[in-house]
């Protein structure tokens, strides 16, 4: 199921277009914290995002382009302005379409459906099957997306690093027996070489590292493998 995050601090004009697309079968997600647009971002992980520029704090164009630095999610800017410089620079800050307020929800709906289509085809709901977000101590792991966020960074990871990953979260300071990994990560394990698996951990400690974390993947001689949380022990959380 597609997620369409909503940054809207109308609150009624907000609660419209969640109700509205629901009704589609859309996932919707409301931003509640507009000093926080991008965290919140991170963590709902939508594959859609409807930005109103207008916003407390900081306005549509300095999200978008937060949004930007982290993933090619599309985003439709929703707005009452309607001058062609604000729509130039809502396309120049980084968004794929515009809406003027007032709007047909009819023409929202029809916006959004085309910019899913364009990023994700037309078989992409049925391929993602609604993949969600798992978290840890605040290491988030975007299934849908193959990407792994910590402290305002963010790695991409192949399927093999994404699965492995996601076993070892699932299973969180536990040892994980090699064999079990191999046959969740190969469907013929009779062909797969046992240092295939030894090569996809080094790749994901490389990963790990890359946003800070090290010796988290631990090595359990004759056993297996065990993800540490010790990203959630440092000094200032």
């Amino acid at each position: 199921m597609y997620r369409i995050m909503i940054v809207e601090d109308d609150e009624k004009i907000a609660n419209i277009l969640a109700g509205y697309l629901q009704k589609y079968g859309y996932t919707t997600g409301l931003c509640q914290d507009f000093e926080d647009v991008l965290g919140e971002f991170l963590r709902f992980a939508p594959h859609l995002v409807l930005l109103d520029i207008n916003l407390p704090y900081m306005d549509g164009f300095y999200w978008c382009r937060q949004i930007r630095v982290h993933s090619k999610v599309p985003v439709i800017f929703i707005s009452a302005r309607d001058s062609d410089m604000d729509q130039v620079l809502a396309l120049d800050r980084g968004g794929d379409d515009y809406l003027t307020k007032p709007f047909s929800l009819d023409v929202v709906l029809a916006k959004a459906r085309a910019a899913l289509r364009r990023s994700y085809g037309e078989y992409a709901l049925e391929r993602e099957k609604d993949l969600p977000v798992i978290e840890a101590y605040g290491l988030y792991l975007h299934r849908s997306r193959g990407s792994l966020h910590w402290e305002g960074r963010e790695v991409f990871l192949s399927p093999k690093e994404c699965l492995l990953l996601e076993v070892l979260l699932k299973r969180l300071d536990q040892v994980v027996p090699r064999q079990e990994l191999l046959e969740l990560l190969w469907d013929d394990v009779e062909f797969v070489d046992d240092n295939t698996l030894t090569v996809n951990v080094t790749r994901l400690r490389r990963k790990l590292a890359e946003l800070g974390i090290r010796g988290a993947v631990e090595t359990v001689r004759g056993a297996g493998y065990r993800l540490r949380p010790l990203w959630a022990d440092k000094p200032d959380r």
